[in-house]
């Protein structure tokens, strides 16, 4: 009842010797934590404000922010080759430039195989081929495709934790495995096991959207849409299924032309997924869709943004240069401001490329 009084603001009786509150003598340092203890200790709390901060509250502070950076499976730092240090997507593209992708290369299968009929409908009236010597860079995005997450590669470490940081507003690394993702929108406590379809480019995809300057608001605007009370869904796995809609637009060579444009892939990849993710929070925000919605949702944005993707990225160009001029964003004036509600753990999120081609099924979640 004494560390509930000092949190309600009643003022707790002083040891006369260094002016700690003897309601915190003998509290174990999660205990402090758990409660908030700390910060009633070291800033202004409804009214009350310590006179002097003793070399124990300093001590309490310095375990507390160790607690927060410890992983609770294993008692252990987090993994990082540089701990703390966020990660850039160009750094990250260069660790798999580098690494021997060879065995994850072999499973690719660049373009779709058509035949008869549709195979002579696409060479007369399809996309143009993708030039030749774009072609290395593609079977390099399909190839990170097909690579999953490794928690012993320090890279990989890094880029889950940068993800986190950026969405969260976190200072402090996290476990790579606990509850804390299912906030992000996984569906369980490990990262990996939703990776299936768009392997290690889905993380590469979140990472690009929240280190670009240009694309991080709009990141945290769909975040903040995803937590919204009502039109709430699991951001991380619709994200990636937006990056499974991209993986086949550029094996069906929707995104030729534009590549062979601008003579790079990896970026038009990259503008492409944030334009369709863009696109999908417009649909999202504008129509009142719920998690009930999804499974129509994507299947016609993916039929929008293999249609028309030129129009996708003039929309995303569109978007980022109000953005930078201050103005409204295409989610809406409107903010999410209901109460974030929690991941719901029965939530089974089914993708788009999970179904069969041609299925009737109008939802995808169970």
């Amino acid at each position: 009842h004494e560390v509930e009084s000092v949190c309600a603001g009643c003022s707790p009786p002083y040891d006369a010797d260094n002016s700690a509150p003897l309601a915190f003598r003998g509290l174990p340092i999660s205990e402090l934590k758990n409660h908030s203890i700390l910060r009633a200790l070291t800033a202004e709390a409804d009214g009350w404000e310590p006179g002097v901060v003793s070399a124990e509250v300093l001590r309490a502070q310095e375990e507390w922010e160790a607690v927060d950076n410890i992983q609770p499976e294993t008692g252990s730092q987090a993994s990082s080759d540089q701990p703390g240090q966020l990660i850039s997507f160009s750094e990250a593209l260069q660790h798999f430039q580098t690494v021997d992708l060879s065995s994850f290369k072999k499973r690719i299968q660049p373009t779709i195989r058509r035949t008869g009929l549709a195979a002579l409908r696409h060479c007369l009236f399809g996309p143009p081929k993708l030039h030749q010597g774009l072609r290395e860079e593609r079977d390099l995005v399909l190839t990170i495709a097909q690579c999953g997450l490794d928690s012993q590669d320090p890279v990989h470490g890094r880029v889950l934790q940068t993800i986190y940081k950026k969405l969260t507003g976190s200072r402090f690394d996290c476990a790579l495995h606990g509850d804390h993702w299912e906030d992000l929108g996984f569906q369980g406590a490990n990262p990996a096991t939703d990776l299936r379809g768009a392997g290690f480019l889905a993380l590469l995809h979140l990472l690009y959207l929240v280190m670009d300057s240009k694309t991080l608001l709009m990141a945290q605007e769909i975040f903040r849409l995803s937590r919204h009370h009502i039109q709430q869904f699991p951001f991380c796995l619709m994200s990636i299924n937006i990056t499974r809609i991209a993986i086949q637009a550029l094996r069906e060579e929707c995104l030729s032309r534009e590549c062979n444009r601008q003579q790079k892939v990896i970026p038009v990849v990259n503008s492409f997924y944030a334009a369709t993710f863009l696109r999908l929070a417009h649909i999202w925000r504008t129509q009142q869709k719920t998690i009930s919605d999804s499974g129509f949702v994507l299947k016609d944005l993916e039929v929008l943004a293999k249609k028309s993707p030129r129009r996708l990225l003039k929309t995303l160009e569109i978007y980022l240069t109000r953005v930078s001029k201050g103005q409204a964003s295409l989610l809406g004036a409107q903010k999410c401001s209901g109460p974030q509600a929690p991941h719901s753990k029965d939530l089974t999120f089914t993708g788009v490329c999970d179904l069969l081609p041609h299925s009737s099924e109008g939802t995808w979640l169970i």
